[in-house]
């Protein structure tokens, strides 16, 4: 994920502190177990007493695999507010480890979903306005310059950080949320799974893929930015800025299912005490 796109991430985070507060406390999100389905009928019956016939075994693989696809596929579908895409959260504290290629498929599905293409407009029509990477110019040709620049940023983020790093090192690019517990352990938690990543093989590690993807994203970007923007300086405070960023992004992703099921009983409570309409 980009500097930019954590940043307005990031700007979801006052909204799940001041609502996490009063919600979290007392309720609890359920969390999805290991996702590993029971044995199908099929497999239990055809089970001896000395376990399992091959077919068996193959056909409960076979289900298996289907059950994570379909679950990949809901995980893969969830949105802040219906439009920021949150497709790298799961609830599942064992979720069965992603092989290269789902991982490229998640690194692909984010970055070239619609919402990043608004994004990257938006975040160009405030540099422009600000006169930011002044080398580009200005009008039409000098907006272009600068929305190709925040969208390559975005892509370049994503691959290092959600394919190209977790791939060569067999670390987990997603959010693992915790779920159950209070609100200070939970946001705890929340702003260190940046630097505590889940290993393909079990157990956890420090997240190398997190910070030498922030790292290789600012370094690609000095092949395209503004010779005046272009140095180490540049590169390690952009890096620093976007590991910041993505610790805060944590914490909404931690919360916001949350909030998100507070304001739908909200909504419904207010709904069923209003009075009813005489025509």
């Amino acid at each position: 994920m980009s500097l930019r796109a954590l940043g307005l991430k990031a700007a979801c985070v006052g909204l799940t502190f001041v609502g996490g507060l009063g919600v979290v406390r007392g309720q609890q999100t359920p969390v999805a177990e290991s996702g590993k389905p029971s044995p199908s009928p099929s497999g239990a019956a055809a089970a001896g007493p000395n376990g399992s016939r091959p077919e068996a075994s193959a056909e409960k693989s076979l289900d298996q695999k289907a059950d994570e696809k379909e679950i990949q596929k809901k995980e893969q579908s969830q949105r802040i507010f219906g439009v920021y895409p949150e497709f790298s959260v799961t609830n599942r504290k064992n979720a069965a480890p992603l092989t290269p290629r789902e991982k490229f498929h998640l690194f692909y599905k984010t970055a070239f979903d619609p919402f990043e293409f608004a994004l990257a407009g938006l975040q160009a029509g405030i540099d422009q306005d600000g006169d930011t990477f002044p080398g580009y110019g200005e009008g039409l040709e000098g907006y272009g310059k600068r929305y190709a620049a925040d969208f390559g940023d975005e892509v370049s983020a994503g691959f290092w950080s959600n394919f190209f790093w977790p791939t060569l090192l067999k670390e987990d690019p997603r959010y693992f949320r915790a779920g159950k517990g209070g609100f200070k352990r939970r946001f705890s938690y929340a702003l260190t799974q940046e630097f505590v990543v889940h290993k393909d093989g079990g157990g956890r590690t420090f997240g190398y893929a997190n910070v030498l993807g922030a790292l290789s994203a600012g370094a690609l970007s000095n092949a395209y930015h503004p010779e005046g923007d272009r140095d180490v300086g540049v590169t390690l405070r952009g890096a620093g800025v976007a590991l910041l960023y993505g610790s805060l992004g944590g914490v909404v992703d931690e919360f916001w299912p949350d909030i998100h099921d507070h304001m739908v009983r909200r909504h419904k409570k207010n709904k069923i005490g209003s009075p009813a309409k005489i025509p």
